[in-house]
């Protein structure tokens, strides 16, 4: 079987072909989720928790799957599939294991995944996070055999909103299709084929990942995940976006990188375009050698430019922060303005090639 990078090039790679055929500008892609290596978590993601508690137990293993298609003999036995399971049994009440995709940034999507609650004491519950940009901050949509509801909740700044959706019969140790789609701040959510929820508009979060969902001690299973979705641009261009709109007193950003197909340093993501390509200098090179900061005086501010790291500790980019001094301005308080900046967009890095 083959990674979700694979099946995600290939499926992008068909669609770009097939659309270049009919003439149309944009292009769908699809990715389904490979859980086919017992054992080992699946390629693309990170374990992390919300709330209290340590990350769960997230594994491969085998479980009892029908076919969407009706077996032509009754009472034939189930076939035995790979799915992704969360196995920890940690009773903490404000305890939420997150599975994150870390592959991609999503903006309107349609996620499904097919769910089973298998057990707890606590909570039985299983869900799907989604437009995810931190363990604070996120959607989630679960459904929980203990307490027989279906819910939507929100997490900002980590506050959970009060939850929306009805009380219905959700059994456990049954197998249920669970679904969302984002189209702009519409969110449409949908439990065995039927729209469980009223639309929903909420414009808290327009982009980012998703992932699987579960509380407590619930011990979950999740089988034939797939996402489809309109691709965006490159997260890094979306990073400095999003941390222009954030700093608006920061007059530029630019980020330099390189890649395994480019090792040249260069500019790989500028809030002037006209910069993107420019060749990165030794100030660059050297904060990439030597992981430290750069600090300098411009005629209208000071710049002051930083590694950017990913989850191993390991430089991946510099960003070059331009801003206005103001009188008293010292290279100590430029850096402080600086710093938040590269730690929310490391929040949001794995590896170098998420960015790029």
């Amino acid at each position: 079987m083959h990674s979700p990078l694979f099946v995600y090039r290939m499926t992008k790679r068909i669609f770009i072909l097939l659309l270049a055929f009919l003439g149309s500008s944009t292009f769908a892609a699809e990715i389904f989720f490979d859980f086919s290596k017992n054992g080992e978590l699946p390629q693309g993601f990170h374990s992390t928790v919300s709330g209290e508690g340590k990350p769960g137990l997230w594994r491969i293993i085998e479980d009892e799957v029908p076919s969407l298609i009706p077996p032509l003999k009754a009472n034939s036995p189930l076939p035995k599939r790979p799915v992704l399971a969360q196995l920890s049994r940690d009773i903490t009440d404000e305890h939420y294991p997150i599975l994150v995709y870390t592959n991609e940034i999503f903006g309107d999507f349609t996620f499904k995944t097919r769910i089973k609650c298998v057990a707890g004491v606590i909570e039985q519950m299983a869900g799907i996070g989604f437009r995810y940009r931190d363990e604070q901050n996120y959607y989630y949509l679960r459904a929980s055999a203990k307490g027989s509801t279906f819910r939507f909740l929100k997490v900002v700044g980590g506050q959970r909103s009060a939850p929306i959706g009805p009380e219905m019969e959700i059994p456990a140790g049954a197998w249920h299709d669970l679904a969302v789609e984002c189209k702009g701040n519409q969110i449409n959510c949908f439990l065995n084929g039927k729209q469980a929820i009223p639309t929903l508009t909420d414009p808290s979060f327009t982009t980012g990942q998703v992932g699987f969902w579960t509380k407590s001690d619930s011990v979950s299973h999740f089988a034939e995940a797939q996402i489809n979705y309109t691709p965006r641009e490159p997260l890094i261009r979306a990073l400095l976006r999003e941390m222009k709109e954030r700093y608006p007193r920061v007059q530029g950003l630019r980020v330099y990188g390189k890649t395994a197909e480019n090792p040249a340093l260069r500019v790989m993501a500028s809030t002037e375009e006209s910069e993107l390509g420019a060749p990165g200098g030794s100030v660059e090179q050297d904060i990439f050698e030597m992981d430290t900061p750069f600090f300098g005086r411009l005629k209208t501010g000071v710049v002051v430019t930083l590694p950017v790291h990913d989850r191993n500790g390991d430089v991946v980019a510099a960003l070059r922060v331009e801003m206005k001094s103001f009188p008293g301005q010292t290279e100590n308080n430029a850096l402080s303005r600086a710093l938040p900046i590269v730690k929310d967009m490391e929040k949001r890095i794995v590896e170098a090639h998420d960015l790029f």
